[in-house]
């Protein structure tokens, strides 16, 4: 078993690198900073690949809309035209949403929230990408609450997205500035990678982990139960139970939820059946190689909304943003093709029965029909995650209380930590994990 969940690289011996999880990271806020700091603590400063705001990955983004890709518009001039695949300039709607009445609800669909203060075509098409390329989700079931609690923040604080995102909504965490994150500040970086892809980044905590001499690795050790007194738990692994924890940080990835509620003890049931409750979707990654520079643009890649094509979500054109993890000796194109999602089931039926044939096929017709690329890849490898990305629908901020209120109200020694809760970034899910540990030793 590898350590690092979903962050998962090869590394060919040419020097090649693919991602078949995520592929870049942001630097942006205190959760980015939080992520960079790590990576000066665990000496990587020089592993670091950094993609800047001027980048052309960084600058162009497209849509594949109405069978033709479109550069999202960008900076002030982009804003002030109109620029297909929308209908009119887009700083109508930001003038538009200043003077919309603030929304009496306490959760809200992120598409309904967009229509109602931007207008429902860039809830139809951009919003609708934006949440297929982030959560591989359905913007008219996902939470705006939830996942994108910047928006619903400055709506409640501001009256106003625009003058939220302009005045700030409220206080940012603590977190200090590292040397390496003060570069990224001061270098505008939009994103970074690591030369040998991001999984370096758990094989790095985990090297560190057997350094420190008082931290116990377990491999190959899936937990079949628990147990507790209330002040310590037991922890069963395979043929063995650990003893005496005083306390239990539980840090999932995913479906990693159902495991946990096999695992709590019968007393917990009513904690189980809450976990169970939360949704995870499929995503098949396809990630292909191609002979020479074959892209017809240059960006970081499109992404293509629901009413096009519920099956295929986006392309991202890895040797663009990191050119880097191409191989030596001679030009290649990498692109990765990610398929599924919350239409998983739909379009491909059950996860178990697809074959990485049928993705394969499917992935290569998107290419070829999205970016007339006619010749055939020269490797692939096919992917399948399996409830990789957890969905925040509607009311998952009431279910979150509802459980961190049982874990009190029984004096569970419990703290639940993973993109299941609140964050599905890799900068999310290192955050919190740092919060929880803070919580239970003080401030590191």
């Amino acid at each position: 078993i590898r350590f690092g969940g979903w962050l998962s690289s090869t590394r060919r011996e040419d020097g090649a690198v693919f991602e078949h999880g995520p592929r870049g990271i942001r630097p942006a806020g205190a959760v980015g900073r939080n992520t960079l700091n790590m990576v000066e603590d665990l000496g990587l400063e020089s592993e670091v690949l950094p993609v800047t705001y001027d980048h052309v990955a960084s600058k162009n983004r497209y849509l594949y809309v109405g069978g033709q890709l479109h550069k999202m518009p960008s900076g002030l001039g982009g804003m002030m035209c109109t620029v297909p695949p929308f209908s009119r300039p887009l700083v109508l709607s930001v003038l538009r949403e200043i003077l919309i009445s603030r929304g009496k609800e306490d959760d809200e669909s992120v598409h309904s929230f967009v229509s109602r203060r931007l207008g429902t075509e860039l809830a139809d098409i951009a919003v609708d990408s934006l949440c297929r390329g982030v959560f591989a989700g359905d913007c008219r079931r996902l939470s705006v609450r939830s996942c994108l609690p910047i928006l619903y923040n400055a709506e409640k604080a501001r009256g106003s997205v625009v003058l939220g995102m302009l005045l700030g909504a409220g206080p940012e965490p603590d977190v200090p500035t590292s040397a390496l994150a003060k570069r990224a500040s001061v270098e505008n970086w939009a994103q970074w990678s690591l030369k040998r892809g991001l999984q370096n980044l758990p094989e790095a905590l985990e090297d560190r982990m057997k350094n420190v001499g008082h931290v116990e690795v377990h491999r190959d050790s899936p937990i079949r139960g628990l147990s507790t007194n209330g002040v310590n738990w037991e922890v069963s692994i395979l043929v063995t139970w650990i003893s005496h924890f005083p306390a239990l940080l539980v840090c999932l990835w995913g479906g990693g939820v159902l495991a946990l509620a096999s695992a709590l003890p019968s007393a917990a049931q009513t904690l189980s059946q809450q976990l169970r409750e939360i949704s995870t979707v499929t995503v098949a990654v396809v990630n292909l190689e191609y002979e020479g520079f074959v892209l017809p643009v240059k960006g970081f890649g499109h992404l293509v909304p629901s009413s096009e094509d519920g099956g295929l979500l986006g392309v991202v054109y890895d040797s663009v943003p990191f050119p880097q993890h191409n191989r030596s000796g001679g030009p290649s194109t990498r692109l990765t093709v990610m398929m599924g999602g919350a239409w998983f089931h739909e379009v491909f039926g059950k996860p178990e029965e697809v074959t990485k044939e049928l993705l394969l096929e499917r992935a290569i017709q998107a290419v070829t029909s999205h970016l007339g690329i006619t010749t055939p890849p020269v490797w692939n490898v096919v992917a399948l995650l399996q409830d990789c990305i957890p969905q925040y629908y509607l009311g998952h901020w009431k279910r979150l209380e509802m459980m961190r209120k049982y874990i009190k109200d029984h004096n569970l020694p419990l703290t639940l930590v993973g993109a299941s809760y609140e964050g599905v970034s890799v900068n999310d899910v290192i955050f919190s994990g740092r919060v929880a540990a803070e919580g239970l030793v003080g401030k590191i």
